[in-house]
């Protein structure tokens, strides 16, 4: 029997070295205790073919593995070396104890329902062949010794299997449910980081696209009426195509956003309320508190919430004023952002994205929720919007 195993490579060795040294030893006391003139030849022939049919059941038929069947050769084998054992046994009675190494190949390779019947039959050949060459009164041990140690072996022998086949449902129960759970956990990534692309796109190339159409349909109109008023609009979506190129840089290259390089997010966030402000639109920053160092992906989050919400207010609100307001605690840090415009029933807004129209609000509380903070909006028709988003860190977060 073959083994991969270090463990079963030794229990292999210590079978193989058992039974050549049983073998010698019968053998041994054949030539010096059994020796039959008549049949010495014979007998010493069977004894070669014995040794010669262990060797190459081991190199030509080798055990299965566990929980495996055996092959047809490995049964045709242990058939064949049990039948020139029980032979030579019926002719030197000094071959009974080989049979312990023919009962752990049987017990080993046969489901239980054969190994058992044929343990039965060596033993019962065993306790005849002790019997017969006896000398005097029967001795008790002859009859139940061997019956005895082949039970416990056998019986130690089939719980182990039981055992063994057990264990390999349950690591074959084990590796399936990781395989699922890693699937799974792929397709929550690639979820994940698909929400991610999606709100990053909406949050800076879909509104960049968005102005600019509004910027050169403007200019249109303009065109032939006032020059100047159309060249302005050109230039204002010339600025949004370089800043929306920045940002498509940085988001190959999965950095923060182009507005936070150089400068802290409040800076940011005057920059962006200058920046939408226009005709028709007036946007002003306030700062209430000092906000410090923060954690890279809360100024990130907030800026690009800031950057939906205006976004949305620039397209559906109608509102003529509009006020960013970031606010620093200790522990916290929100941003409102207001406006005066036409406002909307707040309670029938979707919980998921709307991929017909694309992401807004929807995609804000996402942003918000992964940064570990909230978002709420307040809104009535014709009282105007507020978008507020507070977000918790640590001084520690914040410092590392």
């Amino acid at each position: 029997m073959r083994h991969t195993d270090p463990d079963g490579r030794r229990l292999a060795a210590v079978v193989h070295t058992t039974f050549f040294l049983l073998l010698c030893s019968s053998f041994a006391r054949f030539l010096t205790r059994d020796q039959d003139g008549a049949r010495a030849g014979w007998v010493v022939t069977l004894f070669a073919v014995f040794a010669l049919l262990y060797v190459l059941g081991y190199v030509l038929a080798p055990a299965p593995t566990p929980g495996t069947a055996p092959t047809t050769r490995h049964l045709v084998w242990l058939g064949a070396v049990s039948t020139v054992w029980a032979v030579l046994l019926a002719l030197a009675p000094s071959a009974t104890w080989c049979a312990m190494p023919l009962l752990f190949a049987g017990l080993y390779a046969l489901p239980p329902r054969i190994a058992v019947p044929l343990a039965a039959v060596l033993t019962a050949l065993v306790v005849i062949s002790e019997v017969r060459v006896s000398d005097g009164a029967l001795n008790p041990n002859m009859v139940v010794a061997p019956p005895a140690i082949a039970a416990v072996a056998t019986a130690v022998f089939v719980q182990l299997q039981r055992q063994a086949a057990r264990q390999r449902v349950l690591i074959d129960d084990l590796v399936r449910t990781r395989r699922d759970l890693a699937a799974t956990e792929r397709r929550a990534g690639v979820l994940a980081e698909r929400q991610r692309l999606s709100t990053e796109i909406h949050d800076t190339l879909a509104q960049g696209l968005s102005s600019q159409q509004m910027l050169l349909q403007a200019a249109e109109r303009v065109w032939e009426t006032d020059p100047e008023a159309a060249r302005a609009h050109i230039g204002k979506a010339v600025g949004i195509t370089s800043r929306g190129l920045a940002e498509a840089r940085r988001f190959v290259h999965d950095l923060a956003p182009a507005d936070l390089t150089g400068q802290s997010l409040p800076a940011a966030l005057g920059a962006l309320a200058e920046r939408e402000s226009g005709p028709g639109l007036t946007i002003d920053f306030r700062l209430d508190g000092d906000p410090g160092p923060l954690p890279e992906r809360i100024e990130a989050a907030l800026l690009r919430i800031a950057q939906g919400a205006l976004a949305n207010v620039r397209e559906h609100a109608a509102a003529t004023r509009a006020a960013l307001t970031l606010t620093c605690l200790d522990d916290q840090v929100s941003l409102d952002v207001a406006d005066n415009g036409r406002g909307f029933d707040a309670a029938a807004l979707p919980s998921e994205p709307d991929r017909t129209r694309g992401h807004g609000l929807p995609a804000m509380r996402i942003r918000a929720r992964q940064s570990g903070g909230a978002l709420t909006v307040e809104s009535m028709p014709g009282e105007g919007t507020v978008v507020s988003v507070a977000i918790p860190f640590s001084l520690k977060e914040s410092v590392s």
